[in-house]
């Protein structure tokens, strides 16, 4: 059998994996107090007072356990930039969700794994910069540097062509540019 092969397979289940734990999360998160909506246990949780902001992150998946994961957003968009996520990639945002506390078997962790699996849904993206929006010039400020060195770090772990030449695909370009847009305004 090729190593190709048995790679592709081993992803696959990993996925397969992944969406179902994902699934159970959302099902525990939602049992978790009943008697309180998730909105209001994600606004306690991230300061957040807009209901409609609130509504489009609970439609993305995130909630009061999870929102953690808003901060590994930009390296989701920027590893799938250009349709597909390589090993280099995943290794590399799997390392930024360890970094700020997405351990694994975290629910931050499971929703994380989804967006690994498959290209997250452009809702995603601009549910993540109407956060950033939300928490005012000066903490947009103070993110900007700290989520571009890591989102251009991940465009560079690709390796370019082939992982030989060492550049950033046009996809993944414009793909820094949006965050770039989305934290400068």
């Amino acid at each position: 059998m090729s190593k190709d092969f048995l790679d592709d397979r081993r992803r696959a289940l990993e996925e397969a994996f992944f969406a179902q734990q994902s699934d159970e999360l959302i099902r525990r998160l939602h049992a978790k107090d009943p008697a309180k909506p998730e909105r209001d246990r994600l606004a306690e949780v991230s300061g957040l007072k807009e209901t409609a902001l609130l509504d489009r992150l609970e439609a993305q998946g995130i909630g009061s356990g999870t929102v953690a994961a808003l901060s590994i957003v930009p390296l989701v968009v920027v590893a799938w930039a250009d349709g597909m996520m390589g090993d280099r990639e995943r290794r590399a945002v799997l390392d930024a969700a360890h970094a700020v506390g997405l351990d694994t078997g975290s629910d931050g962790q499971a929703l994380l794994a989804r967006w690994l699996a498959e290209p997250p849904p452009p809702a995603l993206f601009a549910a993540w910069s109407d956060y950033v929006h939300a928490l005012g010039t000066e903490a947009r400020g103070a993110l900007r540097k700290r989520v571009m060195d890591r989102a251009l770090h991940l465009a560079e772990a690709k390796g370019g062509l082939l992982g030989l030449l060492g550049g950033i695909s046009a996809p993944e370009k414009a793909a820094l540019a949006r965050l770039e847009a989305a934290l400068a305004s």
